[in-house]
C-alpha cells in the first residue's frame, strides 16, 4: 500500500508522558503491515520519542511529525521485522 491516507487513527491528546509513546508501539503490534495510522497527542516529549521508537521497531514515518501549538500529529506506516 503506497497511501498516506491513515487507515487508522490514534487519539491520545491529553494522555500524559510516557503513555502516548507507550500506547502508539503497542497499537502497532496489532496493525497489518503496511497500515497507517495516524497519532495525534499533546506530550512534548512523544515529539522525540515515537519517532525514535517507530524507527527502533522497525516500521515508518510516512512524513515528517508536524507540530500546531502543543499538538503533535505524526502518520506511521507499520512494518515487520
Amino acid at each position: 500500500m503506497s497511501s498516506t491516507e491513515p487507515e487508522f487513527q490514534l487519539d491520545l491528546l491529553g494522555e500524559p508522558c510516557p503513555y502516548p509513546a507507550l500506547q502508539t508501539m503497542e497499537a502497532l503490534k496489532d496493525l497489518p503491515a503496511g497500515s497507517v495510522i495516524e497519532v495525534l497527542t499533546d506530550c512534548p516529549q512523544a515529539f522525540i520519542a515515537i519517532p525514535d521508537d517507530v524507527a527502533r521497531e522497525g516500521h515508518e514515518l510516512v512524513v515528517p511529525p508536524e507540530r500546531t501549538g502543543p499538538n503533535s500529529r505524526f502518520l506511521i506506516r507499520t512494518h515487520r521485522k
